[in-house]
């Protein structure tokens, strides 16, 4: 169990420019340490993310950081890009038409 990397959503904090999204993230045995994701509110009012994408978009994040730094990133606030919305809203699948069934597979 030594390394095990655990990554709880903790919440959200609304500020006057940003949506700052909370982790606790805690490599057993070690203690927890606090992240912060930001997304800009302009980014929710233009409908380039939508609020219920927010926490896995964050979550996203901080996994590409705390991979990229073996689970220890040299700072514990990050900012979501306009690239990284654009990139995670390309993922996302079609929205289909009011009575359009998805294809069988």
């Amino acid at each position: 169990m030594i390394g095990r990397l655990i990554v709880q959503y903790v919440g959200f904090e609304t500020k006057l420019l940003v949506r700052e999204y909370t982790f606790a993230v805690r490599e057993v045995p070690c203690d927890t340490l606090y992240y912060k994701v930001s997304i800009a509110n302009e980014a929710f009012i233009s409908h380039r993310v939508r609020y219920q994408d927010a926490p896995d978009i964050c979550s996203l994040r901080l996994h590409q950081e705390l991979d990229t730094h073996a689970n220890h990133p040299p700072t514990t606030h990050f900012n979501v890009t306009d690239a990284e919305l654009a990139i995670y809203r390309d993922h996302l699948p079609k929205p289909l038409g009011r009575f359009e069934r998805r294809p069988e597979e």
